[in-house]
């Protein structure tokens, strides 16, 4: 089963932006080296602050683009994991490995796999639902 692990930095919620530090930065490669080493891995990635980035609202039928920051933001994206393991409970144990500051929030969804959906909605898919799992990972 594979399961993203959402990063919720607490400073970026707090509107603070600032690069992390070398020893933040240790921890974290060494936790995803721990990761790896386990088989577990599928991908990661951090993101910028949204002070970088834009919303894409959808109000009324059509989008509206505003950029950064986002005064709203109660708890921002900071990064993300994807892994790949048995169960809800053996991803909820690799995220309280996690290195993560006090005011940190990590989050741990399941991702749908096609075969979790009734067959009318995989024929909706198309193509999609044809596709073998392994091959919609991202490796």
């Amino acid at each position: 089963m594979r399961f993203m692990l959402f990063m919720y930095p607490g400073d970026y919620a707090a509107g603070e932006t600032g690069t992390p530090t070398a020893e933040a930065v240790a921890a974290m490669s060494r936790f995803n080296e721990e990761l790896t080493r386990a088989g577990v891995l599928l991908a990661l990635d951090g993101l910028h602050p949204p002070t970088e980035g834009a919303r894409v609202r959808y109000a009324g039928g059509s989008p509206t683009v505003v950029d950064g920051p986002f005064a709203e933001a109660k708890e921002v994206l900071g990064g993300y994991w994807v892994i790949d393991v048995r169960s809800k409970e053996e991803a909820v144990a690799w995220a309280t490995k996690i290195p993560a500051a006090e005011s940190d929030v990590v989050e741990v969804r399941r991702v749908y796999e096609m075969s979790d959906f009734p067959a009318d909605v995989q024929e909706a898919a198309g193509e999609l639902s044809r596709v073998p799992a392994e091959q919609t990972q991202a490796r």
